[in-house]
C-alpha cells in the first residue's frame, strides 16, 4: 500500500505532516533549526522522538513505520478468538513487571538469536543475576548537578562550564533516569547536531562519556553507552582565515550585539569560549590591554592580550558598557555568526548597477586563526604570539608559520570603522 505523502518540497504551512499507510498514522515534525523529528513508540509503548537531518529521509522513515503499525493492525485484526485470549493472558503476566507485549516479544526474540532456545535463554538469566550490580535510577539532570558540583572542586572554571553548557542540553532533551538510555538515542542526539562542526559533535561525545563514567561509579548507570557510538572524525583541514576585505564585509554586517564579539575575535585571538564569558571590566582601553582571567581561559591561566589601535577604535563606543560582552545564549552566539556571514550578501540591483555580491562563508575557528596568523606575520615572534593567543610556540610554528605575508598583516590591523555606531542600548549591564 502506498503511503499518503507528497513528493515535493513541503511548505511551512504543511507542518506537522501526517503520513499514513492503511490504518498506520506518523507525524513528522520540522524543527526550527532545520532538522526533522519522527513520533514513534518504544518497546515498552512510550512516546519517543526520531531524528532526522532531512525532510526525504524523515518521510521514508515515517512511511516505514505506518506500514509496519498498518502490518500489525491488520494481524491484530485477523487474530481467533483463542489467539486473542493467549495474548490477553501474555499481557496480564506480564502487567505487573511493567513490560509491554511487543517489549517482551522483541527482548526475547533478540535474546534466543543469541543463545539458541528458551531452555538457554533460562540458564543465561540465572548466571546474569548472579553478577548483575543493582544501579539506582536517578533523572540525568539530578546526575549531572551531582557531577558538576563534583567536577568544580578540582577542575577550573572554564572546563566545568564547557561541561554545564553541554550537558544541560541533554538533560533538557532525555528527562528520565540516567539507567534507561541506550547507545541508539545517543547516537540520534548526536546525528542531529549536524550543523555543528565535527569538532563541536566529538566535543558533545567526549563529555557524554565522561557522564555516564561518573554515573556508573556512582552506580547511577551499570553500563556507557557511549562506548558504542560511531567514530566522528574530526576535519581540521588546513587553518581557514579571512581576508581583509571579508572582516571588512562582516563588520560592516554585524549587528550592534555582535559587532564587538566580532572585532575581539578578529583583532585580539580570543577563543569564542573566552568571549563568551568575558566582561566589558576585563577590557582596559585606557592601558590597551584584554586580561583574560583564568576562569575564562581555556588553559585556566591567566593572560593580558593587547588591544591594536583599530580594536581600539572599534571598541571605544562600547567604553560604558557594563557586564558581559555577549549577553546572549551559546546557541544564539553560533547563530550570529551564520547571520552576520548571511548579511555581506548583495543582491544585484539594475536601477543601481549593483552587481550581485555572494555572502561570505563563514569558516569555523577562522577570526582566531586569522588573528593569529597576521600577528606573527606582523610581530614574526612566535613566542609572544603564543603568549597572547594562550597557546604554545610549538602550534603556533606547526600551523600559523608564513600563512600570509607581511602586507596582508598591515592591511588586517588596519582595518577600522568608517563611522561610530550608536550603542546606548548596550550600555547597561
Amino acid at each position: 500500500m502506498v503511503a499518503t505523502r507528497t513528493k515535493s518540497k513541503l511548505t511551512n504551512k504543511d507542518w506537522p505532516r501526517l503520513v499514513k499507510v492503511g490504518r498506520g498514522e506518523v507525524t513528522v515534525y520540522r524543527r526550527k533549526n532545520g532538522y526533522f523529528q519522527i513520533a514513534n513508540y518504544d518497546q515498552e509503548g512510550r512516546r519517543r522522538l526520531e531524528s532526522c537531518s532531512t525532510e526525504a529521509d524523515a518521510l521514508e522513515r515515517a512511511e516505514q513505520i505506518a506500514t509496519r503499525q498498518n502490518e500489525a493492525n491488520d494481524l491484530a485484526a485477523c487474530m481467533t478468538k483463542s489467539e486473542a485470549m493467549e495474548y490477553a493472558n501474555a499481557v496480564q503476566i506480564l502487567k505487573p513487571l511493567g513490560v509491554s507485549m511487543i517489549g517482551a516479544a522483541t527482548t526475547v526474540a533478540e535474546c534466543l538469536k543469541l543463545v539458541g532456545g528458551l531452555i538457554e535463554l533460562g540458564d543465561a538469566a540465572k548466571k546474569y543475576a548472579k553478577s548483575y550490580k543493582p544501579t539506582t535510577a536517578k533523572r540525568v539532570s539530578v546526575v549531572v548537578a551531582e557531577m558538576l558540583e563534583v567536577k568544580a572542586r578540582d577542575m577550573s572554571t572554564a572546563y566545568v562550564g564547557d561541561l554545564k553548557s553541554r550537558l544541560n542540553k541533554f538533560a533538557a532533551d532525555f528527562e528520565r533516569d540516567t539507567c534507561n538510555i541506550t547507545t541508539a538515542e545517543i547516537q540520534t542526539w548526536i546525528d542531529g547536531k549536524q550543523k555543528l562542526s565535527s569538532q563541536s559533535r566529538a566535543n558533545y561525545k567526549r563529555v557524554l562519556f565522561t557522564f555516564f563514567s561518573f554515573a556508573i561509579a556512582r552506580g547511577y548507570a551499570s553500563e556507557n553507552p557511549v562506548k558504542g557510538i560511531d567514530p566522528i572524525k574530526v576535519r581540521n583541514g588546513e587553518v581557514g582565515i579571512f581576508t581583509p576585505l571579508e572582516i571588512t564585509r562582516l563588520l560592516s554586517a554585524a549587528s550592534e550585539e555582535f559587532l564587538p564579539v566580532l572585532a575581539i575575535g578578529a583583532f585580539a585571538g580570543l577563543r569564542s569560549a573566552e568571549i563568551e564569558r568575558l566582561e566589558w571590566s576585563d577590557i582596559q582601553l585606557t592601558e590597551k590591554i584584554i586580561v583574560v582571567g583564568r576562569d575564562k581561559a581555556k588553559t585556566a591561566s591567566r593572560r593580558t592580550v593587547p588591544i591594536s589601535d583599530n580594536l581600539s577604535e572599534w571598541l571605544s563606543p562600547y567604553a560604558n558598557c557594563s557586564g558581559l560582552v555577549w549577553k546572549g545564549t551559546h546557541e544564539q552566539f553560533y547563530d550570529a555568526q551564520q547571520q552576520t556571514a548571511a548579511a555581506t550578501g548583495v543582491e544585484a540591483d539594475v536601477t543601481t548597477n549593483t552587481a550581485k555580491t555572494e555572502p561570505i562563508v563563514w569558516k569555523a575557528n577562522a577570526l582566531r586563526h586569522s588573528f593569529i596568523s597576521y600577528r606573527l606575520a606582523d610581530v614574526k615572534n612566535a613566542a609572544q604570539v603564543a603568549l597572547e593567543a594562550g597557546n604554545s610556540p610549538g602550534v603556533i610554528n606547526a600551523h600559523y608559520k608564513e600563512l600570509v605575508r607581511p602586507s596582508d598583516a598591515l592591511a588586517w590591523f588596519a582595518v577600522k570603522p568608517e563611522s561610530p555606531r550608536n550603542v546606548l542600548n548596550l550600555a547597561v549591564g
